[in-house]
């Protein structure tokens, strides 16, 4: 019986890297047994029948079939031999370097050394205990310290808070800095025979002084040795009350003077940081600095070169306070403006 099988193309380019374990198959065709031997077929039509670009394509599926054999990997770049390069130029490599060919290199970092020698900012200092000090000796002069823990005893300085938060004409000044003006955080009063300026404001004259702070004064002007005829209250309501970074150098003050301070009521940390070489720029990150609790009762004494070489501040508290009072004893002198010629002007901040 004559029989006829016509295989497609596209049956074969299917099927050609196929892997056949039956070589012969048979179909029931007319009641009667056809045997057709594939293999022979296949390799009768590969033989005669072949399109040209077949062995193109085939040569594509077999390499496409050993999965990452187009990922070859890259070639390892040659270590550097002969001398070490310049310390101050260091070859970085890329984190994920690219392929070969695509034109992209190493990247070079040249390192210099810094402009200014790196320093280590100054730890601050506590004072804690009573006593004199000497806490710098330049460049305008020695600085001087007095400590007196226990000036007044805590029944007398019960006392005495209790009667000046009552009684003083506490009020809060209004300051000016760079045309606007702003309320101080905090209370003053002040008792002078002269009017004092500061931050572009006047305080007037006030001769009427409190009997409680005359009294006080004449055991500040015992323990000190200095006279004194004018004197700024200040009171601290809570922890956000404050006095920032400041010098007392008016030249109202005189050069080199000495002024005391009566603490009354809560602890407050009083705070004082060196002047900066002029070569530092107005730079204090790496200045000297000290801080003083100053407890019920306290009397510090600033004297000698301490407003011309640092500068002192109360500051903000992160956790609650109560009030406090500061009594502030100088010595003023009439017909001078503005700060002393050798004064530094403080920072407005």
């Amino acid at each position: 019986m004559a029989f006829e099988m016509h295989l497609s193309t596209t049956s074969l380019l299917a099927s050609e890297n196929m892997q056949f374990d039956v070589v012969t198959q048979s179909w029931p065709l007319g009641g009667s047994i056809c045997e057709l031997n594939v293999t022979a077929c296949f390799n009768q039509f590969q033989t005669s029948n072949r399109c040209p670009h077949l062995d193109v394509m085939s040569d594509k599926r077999q390499r496409a079939r050993v999965q990452g054999s187009w990922a070859k990997p890259l070639p390892k770049q040659p270590r550097p031999t002969g001398a070490i390069p310049n310390s101050s130029t260091v070859v970085i490599p890329s984190a994920n370097p690219p392929p070969a060919g695509w034109g992209v290199g190493q990247r070079m970092f040249e390192y210099q050394q810094p402009a200014k020698p790196v320093r280590d900012v100054p730890t601050e200092k506590v004072m804690e205990m009573g006593g004199d000090y000497e806490i710098s000796h330049g460049p305008s002069g020695v600085s001087r310290l007095r400590l007196i823990q226990g000036f007044l005893p805590p029944e007398e300085a019960d006392w005495a808070f209790s009667k000046l938060l009552a009684e003083l004409p506490w009020s809060q000044k209004t300051n000016y800095r760079q045309g606007e003006a702003y309320e101080e955080p905090r209370l003053t009063c002040w008792y002078g025979e002269l009017p004092y300026t500061y931050a572009h404001s006047t305080l007037e004259a006030n001769a009427q002084w409190h009997p409680l702070l005359v009294t006080l004064r004449c055991a500040v002007e015992k323990a000190s040795g200095h006279r004194f005829n004018s004197l700024m209250c200040n009171l601290y309501r809570n922890c956000k009350d404050s006095i920032g970074w400041h010098s007392d150098d008016e030249a109202a003050l005189g050069t080199r003077p000495t002024i005391a301070s009566l603490s009354l009521g809560d602890m407050r940390v009083f705070s004082l940081r060196k002047q900066p070489a002029p070569e530092e720029d107005g730079d204090y990150t790496y200045v000297e600095r000290l801080r003083i609790p100053l407890t019920h009762g306290t009397l510090l004494m600033m004297e000698g070169a301490t407003q011309d070489d640092w500068q002192h501040s109360v500051a903000k508290e992160y956790h609650d306070r109560g009030p406090r009072i500061n009594l502030t004893f100088r010595t003023m002198y009439p017909e001078h403006e503005g700060p002393r010629p050798r004064a530094r002007l403080p920072p407005q901040h």
